[in-house]
Order: structure tokens, then sequence, then C-alpha cells
């Protein structure tokens, strides 16, 4: 069986994302040199010239620009350093999945602790959490029973994850999904403002460095003072 030909039938290559060299079709190019330097405006000729010279390309790094912006570099180095930090920032993303556990109105309790454990070490990864709880049959009337048990489970697990969507039925299906960590809660003005007062009365007495007023006690009534004057003794001569 012969291979099918044809320009259809090649494989797509990726795009370039920089036009280079011969690829650069203006007549003028604003340059910037191997070192960063801005070398001004040139013709392109000129431009591949000196890389020619240089043995660098010219790589067209600003298209929109007017004239477009290139540079003089080394494209296969350029590439190969752009590549390595593409791969490197592709392995510290975390993509958070939606990892579904199913439950039913009449699960026995072994069978929740089981879901149970396998949605806390989900929650511990940083994955989200589907409960799905399909009703079957008559089991639609009771739809308050499957509430109260995804409700349950939720609240066995806030430890390691909150409530993202509160349970709730699309056809015959209820579904409760949590989120990993704990949301952050924004308390109301009059719930602010009691906190607010409550650290103000929890603050510390002053340090002894600080400045006291003192009340001093009122100043005593001075008593009155009764100067007892000698008596004139019989030796002494009586005054005349």
């Amino acid at each position: 069986m012969h291979r099918p030909r044809g320009a259809r039938f090649m494989p797509a290559r990726p795009e370039e994302t920089h036009r280079t060299n011969r690829q650069i079709r203006v007549p003028q190019v604003r340059l910037i040199g191997a070192e960063g330097e801005q070398v001004g405006l040139i013709s392109t000729e000129d431009a591949l010239k000196m890389g020619q010279e240089k043995g660098l390309d010219l790589v067209e790094v600003a298209p929109n620009a007017s004239p477009p912006v290139c540079r003089l570099l080394d494209y296969g180095k350029f590439r190969y350093s752009k590549q390595k930090k593409d791969a490197e920032a592709k392995k510290k993303q975390h993509i958070t999945q939606v990892k579904e556990l199913r439950v039913r109105p009449g699960t026995d309790v072994n069978d929740l602790k089981r879901q149970m454990l396998k949605a806390k070490a989900f929650l511990e990864d940083g994955q989200r959490v589907k409960f799905t709880l399909r009703f079957r049959g008559r089991e639609m009337a009771h739809q308050d029973l499957g509430r109260k048990k995804l409700t349950s489970l939720a609240i066995q697990l806030e430890e390691w994850g909150w409530v993202e969507v509160s349970p709730r039925t699309e056809g015959r299906v209820m579904h409760l999904v949590m989120a990993p960590g704990q949301k952050k809660v924004k308390l109301p003005p009059s719930a602010s403002g009691a906190a607010t007062a409550a650290k103000a009365e929890a603050k510390p007495a002053a340090k002894p460095g600080a400045a006291k007023t003192e009340v001093k006690p009122a100043a005593k009534p001075a008593a009155a003072k009764t100067e007892a004057k000698p008596a004139a003794s019989a030796d002494q001569p009586a005054s005349s």
C-alpha cells in the first residue's frame, strides 16, 4: 500500500514565532546589537551583513512596531533556552482536577468511611472532590435523606476543605463539590466592630517607663500653732 502524497497529507509543522534573516522583507529595521546596544534605524541588508560578520542571526522581536525591531543573536541558543524555560514552567504548574466519588442513599457506614478516606487524600493533595448521589425509582421521594447524607460528609471533611457547591439536584442526581483548604469568610460590619473593641480591651498594660498621672491627695488644713512665751523668772528684772 502506497503512502498518500501531496501537500494536504503532509504533517503540520509548528509555526515559527519569530521571523529570521531573509524572512524579514521590510526595507528598514530598528536594530539592537548582540550586547543589547541600540544601533538605531538601519537598512535590512546592512543588518544582515552585520549579522553574517559576527556569525549571528537577525531576529525580528517586535513585528508590530514601525519599523520592526530586530536583534542580532544566536537563534538556535535562543530557541533552546526558551524551550527549557517553558518546560520548567510547565513542571511547576499545578492543574487542579475534580475527583468524583459516588455514593447512594443506602450506602452503609463502611463504604462511606472508605469514600471519606479517599476524599480526605484528594483534598490534602490539592484536588477538588465531587460527591455524586444518584436516586433510583422511589428514592426520588426521599431527597432530604440524600441531602442530609451529603451534608454530613461535608461536615466531617470541613477540616480539609470547604463546600464550593452546596447539594443540588439535577434530574435524578444530587451533587456536592468541595474545594481544598479553608474559605476566608469576611465579617459583617457589626462583627468587625465588635472584634476591634475586643482587641482594644485586650491590650496589655502600659510599661513601667510610660508617663503616669498621679493624683495628689488634698492638702490638710494648717493646724493652729500656739507659741507659749516663756514666763518671766524672778531673777530677771521687770521691764520698766
